[in-house]
């Protein structure tokens, strides 16, 4: 059955990936993975990964299923901070983006007009 990504909450913990509807907290799948105890989760709309023990996992974020893994092999077992290129279109991230824009050029226009 299909799942309306958005109502999807992602989290990370103890090893594992878990997915709830963030409407009713139910836990809708769980996949563990290799590592130890400290996950982190990115999911950018489209794509879902996690991180454990150094390594990188991309998930399907309708199952859970593992899609793929890289061991960032050399790289140690260190957190992992993860970002991604793609903001979700009609999301508050895109919404401030253009916020912050307007108040560059307004920032800029007030500088130019001063001096």
């Amino acid at each position: 059955m299909p799942r309306d990504l958005p109502s999807l909450l992602y989290v990370g913990i103890k090893n594992s990936v878990v997915a709830l509807d963030i409407a009713t907290g139910m836990e809708l799948w769980r996949t563990k993975l290799k590592g130890h105890d400290f996950v982190n989760v990115l999911f950018d709309g489209v794509s879902l990964v996690a991180s454990n023990a150094g390594e990188l996992f991309g998930l399907d974020p309708t199952t859970g299923a593992v899609l793929w893994h890289n061991t960032m092999k050399g790289m140690g077992l260190g957190i992992v901070s993860l970002a991604s290129s793609r903001v979700p279109s009609g999301t508050s991230a895109g919404a401030s983006g253009a916020t912050l824009a307007r108040q560059q050029a307004a920032m800029d226009a007030a500088a130019a007009a001063g001096g």
